[in-house]
């Protein structure tokens, strides 16, 4: 059996930074990872740019059982602790809409860069590592198909169930259950919506056109792009809004919410008598759209046969859409885990267990989820530098 101080289970962003940290502390350090390639949901990231930060990092950007969990960590290691360390490494980025950074070559500079402090510092990274079987026995005992190690630390830092053909896999929450640890039952974020049986019928012929809208559900509400697909809504904004959402509600979509269209239609009445519900609208959104929306339900007669009601129902078929999904497009295509291992288990200085010394959870497999753009890879640099000043 092989000693280190520090075992690490995960060779994702958290682990990484955890494992830099801990190393610059003399800590003889190991992580193991499944995968065959290191930091590999990084580089997947920002659509291979890696959007690694944003400029307007908040408690309120992120979803947690206790929202306040998460502000230690942000403060001692900020969205501009990160850009300096890749300024550092010579890595360039850019800035895009509501403040997200992104590399400006490749997504892999980051973690060739994580990869090379690692090895300043004498960690150790074993892929392909199998399956894991974790005891207690005074120290941590981690039994693998490359090797058994001990440490007197190990930290879970295996993420959620985004990006996984299969919902069962889980291992960091079940880690948590081993010991114990309560955890909020995970659920896939950031994710696409799919169609009931009729917006699929309305709908699925439409993939590729995309509307900049307004996107509600109780008191949450996005203001970005929605995609309509084949099998559903996607885009940021229904992204952001899946992250809150319960199975079997509806949300509210405005597809013009700069536009008061009740009165805009009630002028052409009276400037284009003679126009068309549908090449009025056409102005705004995209034609096939609006078709589709007027097809069953808006007579083609000319706009001067309306009356005040009736251009409000129109009105009200593009500015309060009720949108109820069958479900989503699961941990196949979503971005992050919302869940994970409840905080309240944890110190939110240390990320240690209250109850099992030694034992630290970090990034997206504790309960603390970000907003689309960057908010969820700082939670894992922030949480894994913080664990790395005490494994």
């Amino acid at each position: 059996m092989t000693c280190y101080d520090v075992i690490i289970l995960g060779a994702g962003a958290s682990g990484l930074m955890c494992a830099i940290e801990a190393g610059k502390r003399e800590k003889a350090v190991l992580i193991l990872d499944h995968a065959d390639k290191v930091g590999k949901k990084i580089v997947l990231s920002g659509g291979g740019r890696c959007n690694f930060t944003n400029l307007h990092i908040s408690p309120n950007e992120y979803i947690s059982q206790n929202r306040y969990f998460c502000i230690s960590a942000l403060k001692r290691f900020t969205q501009h602790d990160i850009i300096s360390f890749i300024q550092k490494h010579g890595i360039e980025h850019h800035e895009r809409e509501h403040g997200r950074l992104f590399t400006s070559r490749s997504a892999q500079d980051i973690v060739n860069v994580l990869l090379k402090e690692c090895n300043k510092h004498k960690v150790n990274i074993i892929k392909e590592c199998g399956t894991l079987n974790v005891k207690k026995n005074g120290t941590f005992n981690v039994h693998s198909g490359k090797g058994t190690y001990s440490s007197e630390s190990l930290v879970i830092a295996t993420g959620g169930m985004s990006f996984q053909k299969k919902s069962g896999l889980g291992f960091g929450y079940n880690i948590a259950r081993q010991f114990s640890l309560n955890v909020v039952e995970p659920y896939a974020g950031l994710v696409p919506f799919t169609y009931n049986r009729d917006d699929a019928k309305c709908f699925s012929s439409l993939p590729g056109i995309f509307v900049n809208a307004a996107v509600t559900y109780r008191e949450n509400s996005f203001r970005e792009n929605i995609l309509f697909t084949h099998r559903g809504l996607s885009g940021p904004a229904i992204l952001q809004i899946s992250s809150y959402w319960n199975q079997g509600e509806a949300i509210n979509i405005d597809l013009l919410p700069d536009q008061d269209l009740f009165s805009h239609l009630k002028q052409k009445r009276d400037k284009k008598p003679k126009a068309g519900i549908i090449s009025i609208v056409s102005e705004m959104l995209p034609k096939r759209l609006v078709e589709k929306i007027c097809e069953n339900s808006v007579n083609t007669k000319p706009i001067r046969q309306f009356s005040d009601k009736e251009l409000k129902d129109v009105s009200e078929m593009f500015k309060n859409r009720s949108f109820k999904p069958n479900g989503t497009e699961g941990y196949r295509t979503a971005e992050v885990t919302v869940g994970g291992v409840n905080t309240n288990e944890l110190s939110s200085k240390t990320l240690e267990s209250k109850n099992v010394k030694g034992l630290y959870f970090i990034g997206e497999v504790v309960d603390v989820t970000g907003h689309l753009g960057g908010y969820n890879l700082q939670w894992a640099w922030s949480s894994g530098f913080c664990a790395g000043q005490f494994v």
